[in-house]
């Protein structure tokens, strides 16, 4: 397998590059639409043919670069059960296998941070979390439908099962990090470590976190797979 992690500064986003390299058939997961050209550049450098965009959910802080990757690719955009994305080419279903060459990618239905939200476990051992998990933290339940009791089930009880060496890449870090295991996040998250859901439930509500900056052309555009609203282009 090839996988590369790929960041963007304004947004604190990772994007994941996932490809089979005897076959040539790659998967990016949550692209940015700044970042389209360096994607575009480094999957004709690695002479790879991008045949899917994965979303982990609707994103709030940045536009996908998904439509405009399929404009230049014809790849399929893919989002999670129930998503509000009309223009998306499928729905991936919480335990649906998507193979990308032999590269096995698995959806794990991981709500909480959104209504329609989906981890992805590559080849058993890469788990990419999005906005669920992230390395010492996790993402916020208190828009988009957020629900903080679901977070803390999909944790504890979808994410936490792995293996404990499974690689934890997550779909932002805003403290350097690229990389943990469901092990570390185990002992060492304060979100998660010591608390019940009930515990769990009012942390997150005492937040008081701000909107994401982007919030406002954001999801409309991500409903619509990156196009902006004619009122906001």
């Amino acid at each position: 397998m090839l996988f590369r992690q790929l960041f963007d500064q304004e947004t604190w986003t990772y994007t994941y590059l996932i490809a089979d390299p005897i076959t040539g058939d790659a998967a990016l997961v949550d692209p940015v639409l700044e970042q389209v050209e360096r994607d575009f550049k480094l999957l004709n450098e690695l002479g790879l043919t991008l045949r899917y965009c994965l979303e982990t959910h609707i994103h709030a802080d940045h536009i996908t670069g998904t439509g405009k990757l399929r404009e230049l690719t014809e790849c399929d955009g893919i989002v999670p059960a129930n998503a509000q994305a009309e223009c998306a080419n499928r729905y991936i279903q919480d335990g649906e296998v998507l193979w990308v060459g032999n590269v096995k990618i698995e959806a794990i239905a991981t709500l909480g941070h959104t209504d329609s939200h989906a981890a992805f476990l590559v080849n058993g051992t890469h788990l990419l979390t999005g906005d669920s998990l992230f390395i010492r933290g996790c993402g916020r339940t208190d828009f988009q439908s957020g629900d903080a009791g679901a977070m803390y089930d999909a944790v504890t009880q979808r994410l936490f099962t792995l293996p404990d060496d499974t690689l934890v890449y997550p779909g932002h870090d805003y403290r350097g990090h690229t990389v943990s295991t469901i092990s570390e996040e185990k002992q060492f998250n304060p979100r998660f470590v010591g608390r019940d859901r009930h515990n769990f439930i009012q942390m997150m509500a005492n937040l008081n976190l701000p909107n994401p900056k982007k919030i406002m052309e954001a999801v409309p555009a991500n409903q619509q797979c990156g196009s902006l609203p004619v009122s906001l282009s």
